[in-house]
């Protein structure tokens, strides 16, 4: 399969890209899971809105900076303003946008700004915060890794699977194919390569990698199911903790196995060796969750 997606749905006078369409989504759906739960649980939306407003933000900041502090600090230790804003400066002014978002970051800020909103919002404990918020969150990685797959970003290793797909974006940078092909439109540049057969042998240049994003949002579902399962079925929201430590061994344990098929994304992983950067950072997420499953118990009786 050749890859090649439109940036996004053109109206004309605005395209809606994608990856923002799959975070719209993901928000979105999560806001919705969240009011089901509230209502359940008797609270009153107004508290939803906030924790809306408060996690979007949470999320954004901390996978900004995750990305920024785990996978590029050499970098943005050079070039600091780039870090929040979304343009640089040198060689010469560019709009950028903000290129690198990482999901161990997001998960930190979450999880600190649920501290702040549980004691000073909703006023219940924070591990009866998490355990819901959980839900939405698994949800929200499947249409994240989506938007990556649409991006052509946190591609996999090269293979002669069947299951490999051609990303056509991830080896060839905009500024490359208007090089390669002389056309200075990249939408027009990019068609060209993959459907005029004068550029065939840029085309073959293009290796078959595996779908990492795909695997990734596919055992998301299955995450996102469960916890959903055990939230609306089973007891396990009882049990203070339960739900957010089953999320924490399921989802990192996921993440843990996919980077195996996922090329590198750089960061410390060459100084520690053994593992990648997102599999060592996966580690104490797993680890502080299975404390939490043997702990939950007696988190209800502190209570």
């Amino acid at each position: 399969m050749i890859w090649n997606p439109s940036e996004g749905i053109d109206l004309g006078f605005f395209v809606i890209r994608y990856y923002s369409l799959m975070f719209v989504i993901a928000f979105g759906l999560g806001w919705y899971i969240m009011k089901q739960i509230f209502e359940k649980e008797g609270e009153s939306l107004e508290k939803l809105d906030t924790l809306f407003i408060w996690t979007v933000i949470a999320t954004l900041i901390g996978a900004r900076l995750g990305h920024v502090f785990f996978y590029d600090w050499e970098y943005y230790r050079n070039h600091v303003s780039e870090i929040l804003l979304p343009f640089r400066f040198s060689p010469k002014f560019e709009f950028t946008g903000f290129q690198g978002l990482a999901s161990h970051g997001a998960a930190i800020s979450i999880i600190i700004t649920m501290y702040f909103y549980s004691n000073k919002v909703i006023k219940r404990p924070m591990l009866w915060v998490l355990d819901r918020v959980v839900i939405p969150v698994a949800s929200g990685a499947v249409f994240v890794r989506l938007g990556n797959f649409f991006n052509s970003e946190i591609v996999g290793k090269e293979t002669t699977s069947r299951f490999g797909i051609r990303f056509v974006r991830d080896y060839y940078s905009s500024r490359d194919v208007v090089s390669a092909t002389k056309i200075t439109n990249p939408k027009d540049a990019y068609h060209a390569i993959v459907n005029n057969p004068q550029y065939a042998s840029l085309l073959e240049k293009v290796p078959t990698k595996y779908p990492a994003q795909l695997f990734e949002a596919a055992l998301y579902i299955f995450v996102f199911v469960i916890l959903f399962f055990l939230y609306w079925k089973t007891n396990t929201k009882e049990k203070l903790g339960l739900l957010f430590g089953y999320f924490l061994i399921l989802l990192w344990s996921v993440r843990f196995v996919v980077e195996y098929v996922k090329e590198s994304q750089g960061g410390f992983e060459d100084s520690l060796g053994l593992f990648s950067t997102g599999q060592w950072l996966s580690i104490p997420f797993i680890l502080v969750g299975i404390y939490f499953v043997f702990t939950a118990d007696k988190a209800i009786e502190e209570i």
